[in-house]
């Protein structure tokens, strides 16, 4: 139903989320195995993971005031099924429609990478520590680092959608929704950030191993002043 000059029927936010909900359903059966990016609670992110992925965004003027606008959309539960891949993510996101949405983001190159990577040398011991966010905060800095750290920057980023919303390098609301989505996911799943931007988060685990080992090996052949002389050593032995 429509009120006349171009003006929807105004929805509260329980009915469009109870709409979202059966058009879901709908798209399950044809479906099994989407993904829907599923919000509990009031916030749509909760770890450092997936707060910096949406802190990143915010901080850029090309975005800050457009990424707000798919907070609702994704809270909502309109992001129906969100996938990630290396250099792509791509969802189903409800609207009028249906709509496709793609975000591309450049693989982060080597030498960016090898900084990282030495940065963080005997500093990570685990992945799950890795996952979990608890390192130490210069090496948070250094990820969240604009323009060499692990999360994109504009010119690093494109994105496209099926909606009449979409031109250039304009972000219609169902492309921010998606991007809100990844922080959420990102949550639950920190390690897909390496694999969007292409990289090995092992590669910071064998790192700090390898110089650990390097460290040995170059003590190894280093006579100790501790050293017992040989004779002394005998007497130990003498019955």
């Amino acid at each position: 139903m429509s009120w006349g000059y171009g003006y929807s029927e105004y929805k509260s936010v329980a009915e469009q989320r109870a709409k979202a909900q059966k058009q879901l359903a709908k798209l399950r059966k044809k479906d099994p195995g989407i993904q829907p990016v599923i919000i509990e609670g009031r916030k749509i992110t909760s770890t450092w993971w997936g707060n910096s992925w949406c802190e990143n965004f915010k901080r850029y003027a090309d975005f800050e005031n457009r990424i707000s606008r798919g907070s609702a959309y994704c809270k909502n539960g309109f992001v129906f099924d969100l996938r990630v891949e290396e250099g792509l993510v791509s969802a189903q996101v409800q609207g009028t429609k249906l709509y496709q949405s793609k975000v591309g983001i450049k693989k982060l190159s080597a030498d960016k990478w090898q900084a990282i990577a030495d940065a963080c040398a005997n500093r990570i011991e685990s992945m799950s520590a890795l996952a979990e966010g608890t390192f130490p905060k210069e090496l948070a800095d250094i990820f969240m680092k604009q323009g060499s750290g692990l999360f994109p920057a504009p010119g690093e980023i494109s994105f496209s959608c099926s909606c009449p919303d979409q031109y250039g390098e304009h972000m219609c609301k169902h492309i921010a929704a998606v991007l809100y989505g990844v922080g959420n996911r990102l949550d639950s799943a920190p390690l897909l950030l390496f694999k969007l931007r292409g990289i090995d988060p092992g590669a910071l685990i064998r790192k700090s191993v390898e110089d650990k080992i390097d460290g040995l090996l170059a003590n190894a052949g280093k006579v100790s002043g501790r050293v017992i002389d040989e004779r002394d050593a005998r007497r130990l032995f003498e019955l």
